[in-house]
């Protein structure tokens, strides 16, 4: 039986978090490690998009937005409960995904947005994770007790806003958000989707994931 095709960046966070819940769901895919300069045309293909991730599952269903790739390997198996709180995951995600990413992008770009400074951008940036923190003050995780969808959903964008400037990071005022998102990078679930592999190339075999051994088209 084929298995649904994944494709992935390593470093992007809408990937990483559709990674995330692929694994934790323990759902295997064949995962092709793409160069988004260089997309592949099989992927284009089946989104035109041309953004990671992109499910193809093997009854011809594409889903190419990344918090439905993790609602719907959620949906299969969700053994850890991460969408108990889905009636109240929407708004924080949301803003992550809006108003958060668009500072972020500026902020780790700014050289190509001279319209303000770089600290101007971070300090945008930052009423998101003001946000965050008053939440992670009182709680371990942004909806209560729980880790839920919305943690692995926003926790690899923090991961990138706090790569622009690690120095900085380190000591910034910001103690219970940098906690919970090192708990997050140090989990042996986040290490199992970070691994490194050589972009592929079409008519090449795809990479079993979870897990590392090459797969053929039709492997079950």
């Amino acid at each position: 039986m084929s298995l649904p095709v994944l494709y992935s960046f390593r470093r992007c966070p809408y990937a990483i978090r559709a990674r995330m819940a692929l694994a934790v769901a323990e759902i295997r895919v064949e995962l092709r490690e793409v160069v988004l300069r260089d997309k592949p045309a099989e992927m284009v293909a089946v989104s035109a998009k041309g953004t990671v991730p992109v499910l193809a599952l093997p009854d011809g269903t594409v889903i190419d937005e990344s918090l439905d790739v993790m609602r719907w390997a959620l949906a299969q198996y969700d053994p850890k409960g991460w969408l108990d709180c889905a009636t109240d995951a929407g708004p924080l995600i949301a803003h992550c995904d809006t108003e958060f990413k668009h500072w972020l992008d500026r902020y780790k770009y700014a050289d190509r947005f001279p319209e303000q400074t770089k600290d101007f951008y971070q300090s945008q940036a930052l009423l998101f994770v003001d946000e965050l923190e008053q939440v992670l003050t009182t709680e371990p995780y942004l909806l209560g007790p729980r880790a839920s969808i919305v943690d692995v959903g926003i926790f690899p964008f923090v991961r990138q806003f706090a790569g622009v400037d690690p120095v900085w990071w380190t000591d910034a005022p910001y103690p219970a958000t940098r906690h919970w998102l090192n708990n997050w990078l140090a989990s042996a679930l986040f290490d199992s989707v970070m691994g490194k592999y050589t972009a592929w190339a079409p008519g090449a075999p795809g990479i079993l994931f979870p897990g590392t051994r090459p797969v053929d088209q039709d492997s079950d």
